[in-house]
């Protein structure tokens, strides 16, 4: 799990917030922006639990992605409980609040599960890879070190899993 190794220490590097990093007005539009991407990783973190409760020989390749989804969500504030399977904060209803979440049944084949997986790591990662211009440094550097490794997790899920 290079990958995760990897994604800790971004976070790790990029987690603590600097003088300066979010001054004025501006600090609501960034807790804003950064609770949407919480939600984003709750959202993400929900689609995980219904794979592993669905597939559980997945369970394997699967919770340490999961946990790192936990780590992700906690750095942006959100997955406060969410040490346990089940016991993440459902996204908001709003629009924007989870690209990752669907009201889907968890596909019977295990590969299309996978692939399914990845497809909301790979668009959740595109999603705040975008986001990126929006958002002042620190935030902007969070964000970047997540979407890697989301990147990461989906390489993982479709590669990995051959």
């Amino acid at each position: 799990m290079l990958v995760g190794a990897a994604g800790a220490g971004l976070l790790a590097g990029c987690s603590s917030g600097g003088p300066g990093s979010d001054g004025g007005d501006g600090a609501s539009q960034v807790e804003r922006a950064r609770a949407r991407v919480a939600r984003d990783s709750e959202g993400l973190l929900e689609r995980y639990d219904l794979v592993i409760a669905a597939h559980p020989d997945l369970a394997s390749l699967l919770e340490p992605l999961r946990a790192e989804v936990v780590r992700h969500a906690k750095a942006f504030g959100g997955a406060k409980g969410a040490g346990g399977r089940g016991a993440s904060a459902s996204p908001s209803g709003s629009p924007s609040a989870s690209p990752t979440t669907s009201a889907s049944p968890v596909p019977e084949d295990p590969g299309a599960a996978l692939t399914e997986l990845a497809a909301a790591e790979r668009k959740l990662a595109d999603t705040r890879a975008k986001a990126l211009l929006g958002v002042p440094g620190e935030l902007a550097r969070l964000m970047a070190s997540v979407a890697a490794s989301g990147a990461g997790h989906a390489y993982v899920l479709t590669e990995g899993a051959k």
